[in-house]
């Protein structure tokens, strides 16, 4: 089952089960998928779709964080319930160790010698950790692999 169809049969449960919190969080999701389809004026594809939750992921995160800073622990908590409906759309996310031997490969792989070649490791591990793990944090540890 496509990622769309399982959100679309998510969201039918959900008005079933008269679950109105759920209900929003998933037609929020499906209505920023929508929206990109018609800018791009294409249906997206389970990456793509992958994609816009992951954009939504960060943009709760900084929510909450704005939020809890503010002290607005009710706005923060009805954040937190969005992004743990969106984080069950996600794949599974590898372990460390695994992102760590991904790193390892790729830097072999670009034959990168300095911070300088940050990038040609980012563009092969960007397709293959895209939704599976924390860019930021690839990033982090592929720049202490390369050293100063």
């Amino acid at each position: 089952m496509g990622l769309k169809t399982q959100i679309n049969e998510d969201m039918k449960a959900a008005m079933r089960a008269k679950e109105a919190q759920r209900l929003s969080a998933i037609r929020l999701l499906l209505a920023a998928i929508k929206q990109r389809e018609v800018d791009e004026r294409k249906e997206l594809d389970d990456q793509q779709i992958i994609g816009v939750v992951e954009k939504m992921i960060k943009q709760r995160r900084e929510s909450v964080a704005q939020y809890e800073k503010a002290s607005r622990n009710d706005l923060a908590e009805a954040e937190k319930f969005e992004l743990g409906i969106l984080q069950t759309y996600m794949p599974q996310q590898l372990s460390d160790a695994e992102v760590e031997a991904a790193v390892a490969a790729a830097v072999t792989e670009s034959g990168a010698q300095s911070v300088r070649d940050m990038g040609k490791v980012m563009a092969i591990l960007k397709s293959k950790l895209a939704g599976r793990a924390d860019m930021g944090a690839v990033s982090a540890l592929v720049k202490g692999r390369l050293g100063s």
